[in-house]
């Protein structure tokens, strides 16, 4: 999910691989498939700035709405294997343009639900969007764009991560903040569909190709690399999203920020998480393991003194707020990096492992977090998810061995 992509992605697919109506025609499909995987990003994290003012309109408490966080998390992990494998017959496109209509569902949903329960099962479908338009769209570059533009394609599509911290989020709290939440979620609602149009206008036809099976994720799991890649992704995301989820009831509590000033916090860290997004793509490739080793250590670093220095002080926390995102940005990047070069001769099962991992720990993060906030307090939370990350540098430094892409460019360090 990430502009590392770029430095592990396969080369085209061979005769397979679909070629669009022109050069031009092709970026704008490729277009749209990032605007699909900002839709769903933006969806998929709008509850974070939103989170009180949702709560406070169901009569539940915070840890109680960290669940819209949870719930799409345990889904993506379950969908991305199950939706590549069961749907590897079905063109790409006619996948991709199911998924985007489910989304604007699931908005449109949320948007009118008149009791939390609604609103969960408006997050159960958004789980199974992620899981499955991940799958699906992060290898489609190379059949959009010729070979040549197939590494600038790819890094257009996984801009839409940070982006989504940086422009779909604040713009969804801002809207929220104006309008009721509500109205953030039909907006969302809006875009979608019209992503689906133009997927349906501007993606050609994508017939299946080098579909993944469950023999080749099984094969995968035996690989020591990948293991090792699959735990320190569950660290640093248990890390990060156990702690971010609950940054507005922090900022509010302790802080005693207004909607104004976190509205603002949120657009500066999504514009720290590009800066830390593009950084990483560049570093993962001469030292991924030194590049992951310090971002854990810089989330660490944010987290622990978030109490300390962001207590009443503004100013100190939107400096910890610059460094966590500059973190947070190169996390997908090195933890997808990882698993792609512990498997190169299979990069799509690299990813789909790669989504549910991820997506699985980002769920158990919220609610593990949820239970410290509803039982302490939002410090607390933020002091857990920096012991978290500590634990997570230590074990890259101890157990992974010398780094699975960079062997030779960091002499195993």
């Amino acid at each position: 999910m990430s502009t590392a992509t770029t430095s592990a992605t396969p080369s085209p697919r061979g005769a397979a691989a679909v070629s669009p109506r022109s050069p031009v025609i092709g970026w704008l499909a490729v277009g749209c498939v990032m605007l699909g995987i900002f839709s769903i990003v933006t969806t998929e994290i709008l509850p974070i700035g939103l989170l009180t003012t949702i709560g406070d309109s169901f009569g539940i408490s915070d840890g109680t709405a960290g669940l819209m966080m949870t719930v799409p998390g345990i889904l993506a992990a379950v969908a991305a294997p199950t939706v590549t494998v069961t749907t590897g017959r079905v063109d790409r496109r006619v996948m991709l343009g199911v998924l985007m209509l489910l989304l604007a569902l699931a908005d449109f949903l949320a948007a009118a639900a008149p009791a939390y329960w609604v609103m969960m099962i408006s997050r159960v479908l958004v789980g199974l969007v992620i899981g499955g338009f991940w799958s699906i769209g992060a290898g489609l570059a190379s059949r959009l764009v010729p070979p040549e533009q197939v590494g600038k394609a790819t890094a257009v599509i996984f801009s839409a991560v940070p982006l989504g911290s940086v422009l779909g989020v604040p713009a969804g709290v801002f809207l929220g903040n104006l309008a009721g939440w509500r109205t953030a979620f039909i907006a969302m609602g809006v875009l979608t569909l019209a992503v689906l149009a133009a997927l349906i206008a501007l993606v050609p036809p994508l017939p299946p190709d080098n579909v993944t099976r469950l023999t080749v994720l099984r094969d995968l799991l035996g690989s020591a690399q990948v293991r090792v890649g699959l735990a320190v992704t569950f660290l640093i995301v248990m890390a990060h999203f156990s702690t971010y989820t609950y940054v507005t009831p922090f900022l509010e509590d302790a802080t005693d920020a207004g909607p104004a000033f976190i509205t603002t916090a949120l657009l500066i860290y999504g514009v720290a998480g590009i800066a830390g997004n593009f950084a990483a793509g560049a570093l993962v490739r001469r030292a991924l393991r030194v590049t992951f080793t310090a971002v854990a250590g810089m989330l660490a670093t944010a987290t622990l003194l978030l109490p300390v220095i962001g207590t009443g002080h503004q100013l100190g926390a939107i400096a910890l707020l610059i460094v966590w995102g500059l973190a947070y940005g190169a996390v997908p990047v090195c933890s997808q990096s990882w698993f792609l070069a512990a498997a190169p001769h299979a990069p799509e099962a690299a990813t789909v492992l790669f989504t549910s991992s991820f997506q699985a720990t980002m769920s158990l993060g919220a609610l593990a977090g949820g239970v410290v906030v509803d039982s302490a307090s939002t410090s607390a939370v933020m002091m857990m998810g920096g012991i978290t990350a500590l634990l997570m540098a230590v074990t890259v430094r101890i157990f992974s061995g010398p780094s699975p892409a960079t062997d030779g460019a960091e002499g195993g360090s």
